[in-house]
């Protein structure tokens, strides 16, 4: 089963509406409450770093059998050092984003903890895809 979501990039009134919407796609499926609670924090900080990093994006996820793949693309800057950017507090977020309450450098590694894997494929000037994996 699969859903796909646009990810606007300048709206953040509806920041983390694509995660809402599939948390409780997932309640319908009757998936475990742990395992919903994972896919919720994962993907809302995806589509977070979707809007204000890549300025918006798609996202495609998918439940099979045993696992729940989500995949965020998008057309953005691109990330220059992945290593540094899986580091606890470091963020390229704006001095505005940050006044909004975003941009305090754990995205990508809430998205590694809650998680069951993850990859990254990102190229400068072109874009970066986020492929979230949890198990079920």
């Amino acid at each position: 089963m699969q859903k796909h979501y646009d990810v606007d990039g300048h709206d953040f009134s509806i920041a983390g509406e694509a995660s809402s919407n599939f948390k409780s796609y997932l309640k319908k499926l009757g998936i475990a409450p742990e395992v919903i609670r994972r896919v919720a924090i994962a993907m809302y900080e995806a589509e977070i770093n979707t809007i204000i990093h890549g300025g918006g994006g798609i996202c495609d996820a998918e439940v099979s059998k045993d696992r729940i793949t989500i995949t965020f693309r998008d057309h953005g800057p691109g990330i220059k050092d992945i290593d540094l950017a899986m580091q606890e507090g470091y963020s390229t977020a704006s001095d505005q984003i940050r006044e909004m309450g975003f941009g305090a450098g754990m995205g990508l590694p809430n998205i590694k903890k809650y998680t069951d894997g993850m990859n990254i494929d990102s190229k400068v000037g072109v874009g970066t895809t986020v492929e979230l994996i949890i198990n079920i």
